[in-house]
């Protein structure tokens, strides 16, 4: 069935709306025009419900932004403009809240400055401007310290002049012995 789906007719696919076999309605999400999608976006496959992601409006993506799958509603943070990302910069899930990190606006990033993930933390302290980076030398993961140090106004590394972590206070001084 999933192979003649992929050959059917786009009047006769609806006819496999409902069919059982996920790869079915797999095919279904690629094939079926946009305006026709609307059953399949609550589907029990998430694969379905990913493609259905990948091809919906954009002005529709928010329905999905709450779905029960972390890839699902990936999806939706990779593809929702920038302005509307902000329902997902709480999501559960560390990819979801990433994604949103890396397509945040930069003068949001300090919105998400204190994310419970380290990895979270340090695509944000990357993507911020070096005023915006002294708010993270206080950070309790070393890998975001010295990605601020690293970037800092030079004013701003007596902060972390005596850092607990070797290699943050390696660059803190490396930066200021450059600038003498």
């Amino acid at each position: 069935r999933a192979i003649a789906a992929r050959y059917m007719s786009q009047q006769r696919l609806l006819e496999l709306i409902d069919d059982p076999d996920e790869v079915v309605r797999r095919v279904l999400a690629y094939r079926l025009p946009i305006d026709q999608l609307e059953p399949l976006i609550s589907d029990s496959d998430r694969e379905v419900r990913v493609t259905v992601a990948d091809r919906l409006p954009v002005e529709q993506l928010e329905r999905l932004a709450n779905d029960v799958d972390y890839l699902v509603r990936n999806t939706v943070a990779k593809r929702l403009p920038e302005g509307r990302l902000f329902s997902l910069m709480c999501d559960k899930d560390r990819e979801v809240r990433r994604t949103v990190a890396n397509r945040l606006p930069t003068a949001s990033l300090g919105l998400m400055q204190f994310d419970k993930d380290e990895s979270v933390r340090l695509a944000i302290v990357e993507r911020m401007d070096a005023n915006q980076a002294v708010s993270m030398l206080g950070d309790s993961d070393w890998r975001v310290r010295l990605t601020a140090a690293l970037k800092v106004p030079l004013a701003a590394l007596s902060e972390v002049i005596n850092d607990k972590d070797e290699e943050v206070r390696a660059v803190v001084k490396q930066r200021l012995e450059d600038n003498e």
